[in-house]
């Protein structure tokens, strides 16, 4: 195990000082309109936990287990519906201040999936005032004050974990902090020796690990390292969409956008890896770039509909570099930095507002980066050219 002392040490280097398509509306509530992907074994499981609690929905045990399997779901799939299902299941305890613990804790997952952050937060708050050792609430508000750049609640939130016996998980939560925050470098390694040391990682913990480092060594420019992090990532878990997204954004950066074709095929049903193939088959000047446009408006579409908004970075994307209507996706990259702030959120508003020569909607993303010392090569270009596009002000590019 590693050595607690070596964790604490590393502490104070995380912390030193347009034209849409039109919805289908369905003509009778019994109308179909998809099937969700559920696999054989799935849908046994899971019509057995819902015979289960059909005769008392109250039931705890059943409740919680059927709950798990759907966010699981909607984990793999991306897909928000599976959480609206959990939601349902854990309605008859869903707005008690004194729910279980475990009830708590998947509440939070819910309303983290549907960007309502600062619920969750509320949550995992008063969960952890019940239950201090709770080391998935620890780990869950660190993710979530990370997402909303609150790098110092997040590193105490880390820091929690140590004295919890975990801690490979610890140090995979303060080096993906230290490398937001001016010690990209310094954690790498650290994270690295970390998970060199570490006796025993379960494939979960493994593929987090690993794409950390991938992340980080993309974002200082070590693209070979990163490559190498993405490709054992990828034989821990093929099917994670969140590596997958990573590594098909890592490809076009690359310039790789056949890999990215072949590595998504049979993914495209989930919207962010939908349009991280549109964006590799423009690379290709490929002929079919329009039946993809119309699919993605389309959902686009229907996820506003619905009431969504899990999606504004997407759209932003899809807007800017796929239609190329720049000041349109300016303020969808702006409402998306709203909501969440991490290094692919700020990477879109500045393209947006570099290519809308609009650099002032720029400025918030610039004063995170100035005060939180970010090291992220794309960034850093960005910056320098929107500061050369007009004068952003001493405060937002001062060195």
């Amino acid at each position: 195990m590693i050595a607690y002392q070596r964790i604490l040490a590393a502490i104070t280097l995380v912390f030193a000082p347009s034209v849409l398509a039109a919805p289908f509306l369905p003509d009778n509530d019994g109308q179909v309109l998809e099937r969700l992907p559920i696999t054989a074994a799935d849908n046994g499981g899971l019509r057995a936990l819902r015979s289960a609690l059909s005769a008392n929905p109250k039931q705890l045990e059943p409740a919680i287990k059927l709950a798990k399997r759907y966010i699981a779901l909607g984990k793999a799939e991306a897909d928000p519906r599976y959480y609206g299902y959990a939601q349902g299941v854990l309605q008859p305890w869903w707005d008690s201040l004194d729910a279980p613990p475990e009830i708590a804790l998947l509440k939070a997952l819910i309303l983290q999936n549907r960007h309502d952050f600062e619920g969750a937060l509320q949550v995992l708050k008063a969960l952890l005032l019940r239950q201090p050792d709770n080391a998935e609430a620890w780990l869950t508000q660190a993710i979530i004050l990370q997402v909303r750049a609150r790098y110092a609640e997040a590193q105490a939130s880390c820091s929690a974990l140590i004295s919890l016996d975990a801690p490979i998980v610890a140090s995979t939560c303060l080096a993906s902090l230290g490398s937001l925050t001016g010690h990209a470098a310094q954690s790498y390694a650290f994270l690295q020796d970390a998970l060199k040391q570490a006796p025993a990682v379960s494939p979960d913990q493994q593929l987090w690990s690993l794409t950390v480092l991938a992340e980080i060594a993309a974002r200082m420019g070590e693209y070979q390292a990163a490559e190498r992090h993405f490709k054992l990532a990828l034989k821990v878990s093929g099917h994670d969409v969140y590596l997958l997204s990573a590594y098909a954004d890592f490809l076009l950066d690359q310039q790789r956008p056949a890999e990215i074709i072949t590595l998504l095929a049979d993914k495209t049903r989930i919207d962010g890896l939908l349009l991280r193939v549109a964006l590799a088959k423009q690379q290709l000047g490929a002929d079919d770039l329009l039946a993809l446009i119309a699919q993605l408006q389309a959902r686009f579409a229907a996820s506003r509909l619905r009431g969504e908004n899990l999606h504004q970075g997407d759209e932003a994307r899809f807007t800017l570099h796929i239609l190329k209507q720049a000041q349109q996706a300016v303020p969808l990259a702006l409402a998306n930095w709203a909501a969440q702030k991490e290094p692919k959120d700020a990477r879109i508003v500045m393209e947006a507002a570099l290519a809308a020569a609009d650099p002032a909607a720029a400025t918030p993303v610039i004063e995170l980066l100035q005060s939180t010392g970010m090291e992220t090569v794309q960034l850093q270009k960005l910056a320098s050219q929107l500061g050369g596009l007009k004068p952003l002000g001493q405060k937002a590019l001062a060195q």
